[in-house]
């Protein structure tokens, strides 16, 4: 009985949202392009289920950069009406567009010339008839048992809220460095912001070597500079391949007699992956999880080394 009505529940709510697609027409472009030309700040207010609704859907908006806050209607009544100001613009919602407290600010909203988008389901409402823009979120019945408590409608006002956030995005062309700039901290700032450059081994600890470096120092410096690898460069910088710690144990499990007499050169892997400083560091991660490695070597314009990143030091920094 449990398992059936949970199923119940997600069918009847995913069935809510998916009536809401047939929805999206002009008025719903309308309502975008009121939020885009707003000059002020957009105005979030709903009582109730709704309003806790609307409190998630003004933290969307602000987390895209479009400055909004969540407007109690019963504390505006009591004086927080104080907060709206002119070219601010107020989504409205309500299920059934009566809510009392809803429609006793809508005098002030209106006396300020305030554009008003509501998301309900009564679309012969008092709140509808006031709203410049009216979004169709009328579902055909709550997920409850008994068709009363706010489920489905609450979602779909949701969901409705979250396609004007989106649409929003688009439409003023934010980027995911823009996101980034409001989402600093967690795992979602980190991804976006922390760059190659920003764990990267500086030139100065690079542990470089030449194609006829002896086996000998080879695996001195390997050891010397504690970071598993060798970078093999040419007489002018340039990058030529890497020796790996593992490439020297290989060596002694092999056919060889004495790998000892080989150089650099004679054991480095040409064309190793490399990657851009300012590229993500995410990105780096990709690289190295797809060609099963645990460093990447970060070159200038030119072809020659400027940094290292290793694994350990992108799973410090908390990115995954």
């Amino acid at each position: 009985m449990v398992i059936e009505q949970a199923k119940k529940v997600l069918r009847v709510e995913g069935e809510s949202i998916l009536a809401l697609v047939d929805r999206i027409d002009n008025k719903f472009v309308e309502a975008v392009d009121i939020l885009n030309a707003c000059e002020g700040r957009v105005v979030v207010t709903g009582m109730g289920k709704s309003g806790l609704i609307g409190k998630k859907i003004s933290s969307t908006l602000s987390s895209i950069g479009v400055p909004a806050f969540f407007l109690h209607p019963a504390e505006g009544i009591h004086g927080d009406l104080g907060m709206l100001a002119k070219k601010d613009v107020v989504i409205g919602i309500s299920n059934s567009g009566k809510t009392a407290e809803l429609l006793n600010i809508l005098p002030a909203i209106k006396r300020l010339g305030l554009k008003l988008i509501s998301l309900t389901g009564g679309l012969d409402s008092p709140l509808a008839k006031k709203s410049d823009v009216v979004l169709d979120v009328s579902v055909a019945e709550e997920a409850c048992p008994w068709d009363m408590v706010p489920t489905s409608s609450t979602t779909a006002a949701l969901a409705m809220g979250d396609a004007l956030a989106v649409a929003l995005m688009h439409k003023k062309g934010v980027k995911p460095e823009d996101f980034s700039l409001l989402h600093p901290g967690g795992t979602l700032g980190k991804n976006i912001l922390i760059t190659v450059d920003d764990l990267m081994i500086s030139s100065q600890d690079l542990p470089l070597v030449s194609p006829d470096t002896p086996f000998k120092d080879l695996v001195r410096e390997i050891t010397k500079k504690k970071k598993g690898v060798a970078i093999v460069v040419n007489q002018a910088g340039k990058l030529l391949g890497i020796v790996t710690d593992g490439d020297i144990r290989r060596l002694f499990g092999g056919d060889l007699t004495d790998p000892t007499s080989l150089t650099a050169g004679d054991i480095m892997h040409k064309d190793p992956q490399t990657i851009e400083g300012d590229a993500l560091a995410a990105k780096g991660l990709r690289i190295m999880e797809e060609f099963s490695i645990t460093s990447l070597i970060i070159i200038d314009g030119e072809g020659r080394p400027e940094g290292l990143i290793h694994l350990h030091d992108i799973l410090k920094s908390g990115i995954v």
